[in-house]
């Protein structure tokens, strides 16, 4: 709003309007944005589009909630075999070692290289 400016909503989309400015209200029962790590869920927002000289955009507003993702990696069974046959270790222990070390089979390699050097040397 333009400080010291009363305008009722007519006033305002015509103003709006002569500055290439146009907005609608579109009827939403749920926005969803898909995050790396999370989701923000919003369920009956209000959401505006803007049209300003060519670019859109959506306004959100509404109470939203944050869902996780689960973070386990694909893990292929070539992977599998390739820590088994590096650490002769059973294909329950090498799954699970790439499932701790989120996919990285260089890193499960080492930490089941690590538990067998430390188990050797108890």
């Amino acid at each position: 709003m333009i400080p010291g400016m009363n305008l009722n909503s007519k006033q305002m989309r015509q103003m709006m309007k002569k500055m290439g400015m146009e907005q609608e209200t579109i009827e939403a029962e749920q926005v969803i944005i898909k995050m790396k790590e999370h989701d923000l869920i919003f369920n009956d927002p209000e959401v505006a589009q803007v049209n300003m000289m060519g670019q859109e955009t959506f306004q959100i507003t509404g109470d939203f909630d944050v869902i996780e993702k689960e973070t386990t990696p694909d893990i292929e069974e070539e992977d599998v075999q390739t820590v088994m046959e590096q650490t002769n270790v059973s294909k329950e222990e090498a799954l699970e070692a790439i499932e701790q070390s989120n996919g990285d089979l260089a890193d499960a390699i080492l930490n089941l290289q690590e538990k067998t050097d430390k188990k050797e040397n108890e």
